[in-house]
């Protein structure tokens, strides 16, 4: 089985009526990956920045070198502090080894190892000049610590913001690649949560984690190394600290991590909900369904509660513990670093320092406990990221790939079979030829195989086997760019962007000139409405171009396809949102618009396509009849059903349209048999009962 049948095999996407949603809403996904290879894999987006990432490592470096020596100048301060205080309480002219024998002598050993221990001399008092040199060595150890981490932070951030560019530009670029068939089981919103928050959550956290890692890193080693210069004992106390960390910290975090990822998740489905919801609300409006969808919003809400919640909670541990553990230490090297003074092997500076060290030591092992929920945050939200670059691509173009002349416009298919799910087939051994200037016309109930032939053309979907040709060139040895620059679509939903009608108009075209873009208008009858409003055709849209009615934005639509100037055309539904009037000036437009063009018509109004060269009749996937609108009625067969079923609107008990034979009013009515040929596209059979509400104006 192939990637792309493979892919096909999704659930489908469920609406928010519990029936089957739009194309592009589905289930999100429901793998994750594990925390170590998705950090390592994060990590790994930062190597383009490598000389950078270098520089940060050196200034991180020197800026925790200057730390971590502050203290110890710092103690020799406090040594001359002390030492002073001392001396002015022993006789002055005295040496320090006869103040020593003294105590010696008066059983005062204790008293005799702690000033052993301190240079001092008797009745000298503080040495203020020593002691300001030590300050002003402290302060500038300090402002050059802060330069240094002011720099390294600085340059991080460039990294980052770098790094989170080039995933956006990855993600954006995936999305282009990936076939239509992710789009048809993703829900729209779970994508746009991947796109927008996951990746806004990675660079926040690589932002606030990167940075204190390598800093806490640094000055875990720094604070070691110093720690057991001054004290081996001490320092094997404070040490004690790690492998407690170490536990306590993945304890949590195997716990938390599922949470993370649960939380997340649980946030892109309630996107999901909300986009499908306010996508559809006048649906849910019109159906009465508040209620349901307010209880599926606090069931998801709930859920992304509960996840968040656990997942906040737990890892809020960590930092606590951090603290506790970082006390204990504290008051067990304040008792032992006593002891050490009064017993001389310490002096209190070195002591005073070394308590310092002990909350430099404790601080980042807390800040890397605490940063523990951050990352799993972060490496959740690049899981589903890195989820989405994973997925499947469609086939890649052949190459070297084959093109047709600019005019081509000879389209065949040729015994084509097709099925988006493997063991469902849908289209079977299809063939048919349309040349340029001819209109095909392609009718028949809801699923059978319509607008798929559609997505054939356009190469959203490869067929599974036969071919679909182009001037006899196979569409698959051409590039998709090259096939659908050569097709222009006007679909039955309108789609129009934020920006003016102009360039709404122009964007199959961005270079069209001013004559050109009005001629287009004009044609597709947009200029007829469009000095109606405020500012003409500079007039702003919104994302739903809300100020159009349905029907205006479907002629916007018509005229961007007019001023494509495609040789192939298809045409979807294309004027099932205008009214009976406009319908017939656009079929006219239209007309003019397939002169010398290949043109495919989907059309559930009959009256729309009477005047196509082929009209094809398809049920299930196949085709079951095929003529123009005369042969076909003559016929009296699936297409003569489906005429009669909108003009006569009587369905039989055997649920075949016609004139009900129980009604005897219908059955007078004469069926229509044979229709003679129109040569006015715009002429119309009248429709029973049209009036005021056939037009789609709102």
């Amino acid at each position: 089985m192939s990637t792309a049948q493979q892919s096909r095999q999704q659930p489908v996407a469920r609406g928010p009526m519990g029936g089957p949603g739009r194309p592009g809403m589905g289930a999100p996904a429901q793998k994750a990956q594990n925390f170590g290879p998705s950090a390592k894999r994060l990590l790994g987006t930062l190597r383009a920045d490598m000389g950078a990432l270098v520089l940060v490592l050196v200034l991180g470096v020197l800026s925790v070198a200057l730390s971590v020596t502050g203290p110890k100048v710092l103690g020799e301060g406090t040594n001359i502090i002390f030492a002073g205080f001392i001396s002015l309480q022993v006789p002055a002219g005295a040496t320090k080894q006869q103040v020593i024998d003294g105590l010696i002598a008066n059983g005062q050993q204790q008293q005799a190892d702690m000033l052993s221990a301190m240079d001092f001399v008797p009745g000298a008092g503080i040495d203020f000049e020593r002691l300001g040199w030590i300050v002003a060595v402290v302060l500038a150890i300090y402002i050059g610590a802060a330069l240094f981490g002011w720099l390294q932070a600085r340059i991080l951030n460039g990294v980052v913001q770098r790094a989170m560019h080039g995933l956006r530009v990855q993600v954006e670029e995936k999305i282009h690649r990936l076939p239509l068939s992710y789009f048809d089981r993703v829900q729209r919103g779970e994508l746009l949560s991947r796109v927008t928050n996951d990746v806004d959550n990675i660079g926040q956290t690589m932002q606030q984690t990167l940075s204190q890692v390598v800093v806490s890193l640094l000055t875990v080693i720094g604070v070691l190394v110093m720690m057991f210069l001054i004290s081996p004992l001490l320092a094997v106390i404070a040490l004690v600290t790690i492998p407690l960390t170490i536990v306590i910290t993945v304890v949590i975090a195997r716990r938390s991590q599922k949470l993370f990822v649960a939380q997340w998740k649980a946030t892109g489905v309630l996107n999901a909900r909300v986009e499908e919801t306010f996508s559809g609300h006048a649906i849910v409006k019109v159906f009465g369904r508040q209620r349901e969808v307010e209880s599926d919003f606090d069931t998801e809400n709930a859920e992304v509660y509960r996840a968040s919640f656990g997942a906040q909670f737990l890892s809020g541990v960590i930092m606590p513990a951090m603290m506790f553990i970082g006390n204990l230490v504290y008051v067990a090297i304040a008792v032992v670093g006593g002891l050490q003074v009064a017993a001389g092997l310490m002096s209190i500076g070195d002591v005073q320092a070394f308590i310092q060290y002990s909350r430099q030591f404790t601080q980042p092992l807390s800040q890397l406990g605490s940063m523990a929920n951050l990352l799993q945050s972060g490496v959740a939200s690049a899981e589903r990221v890195f989820e989405l670059l994973d997925e499947p691509e469609q086939s890649a173009d052949a190459d070297p790939a084959e093109t047709v002349p600019a005019d081509a416009g000879d389209l065949a298919f040729d015994d084509v079979s097709f099925r988006y799910v493997a063991d469902k087939p849908l289209i079977e051994g299809l063939s048919l030829e349309a040349h340029p200037g001819s209109t095909v016309a392609i009718v028949g109930p809801t699923g059978a195989g319509k607008t798929t032939l559609v997505n054939l053309i356009m190469r959203f979907y490869d067929v599974d086997s036969g071919r679909v040709a182009l001037n006899g060139l196979d569409t698959q040895r051409m590039t998709r760019d090259d096939l659908r620059s050569r097709t222009g679509m006007v679909l039955q939903d309108t789609w129009l962007f934020a920006g003016t009608i102009r360039e709404n108009i122009a964007y199959g075209r961005p270079d069209a000139s001013e004559e050109e873009i009005v001629e287009a208008a004009t044609a597709a009858y947009v200029d007829r409405f469009v000095h109606a409003l405020p500012d003409g055709y500079d007039t702003m849209l919104d994302d739903e171009a809300t100020n159009l009615s349905v029907g205006e934005r479907q002629l916007v639509t018509i005229a961007r396809a007019f001023l494509a100037d495609p040789r192939i055309l298809i045409l979807d539904e294309a004027t099932s949102s205008v009214d009976t009037r406009t319908e017939l000036l656009i079929q006219r437009a239209m007309s003019r618009l397939r002169e010398d063009r290949t043109a495919f018509v989907i059309a559930h109004r009959l009256s729309t396509i009477r005047d196509a060269d082929l009209i094809l009749v398809m049920e299930s996937g196949a085709i079951v009849e095929q003529g123009s609108h005369d042969e076909l009625l003559a016929r009296r067969g699936a297409y003569w059903r489906l005429y009669n079923a909108q003009f006569e609107g009587a369905i039989d008990d055997d649920g075949q349209a016609g004139p009900s034979l129980s009604n005897p009013a219908a059955a007078a009515r004469p069926v229509i048999q044979n229709v003679p040929a129109h040569t006015d596209p715009a002429v119309s059979i009248p429709i029973e009962g049209a009036g005021k509400g056939d037009s789609t104006r709102m």
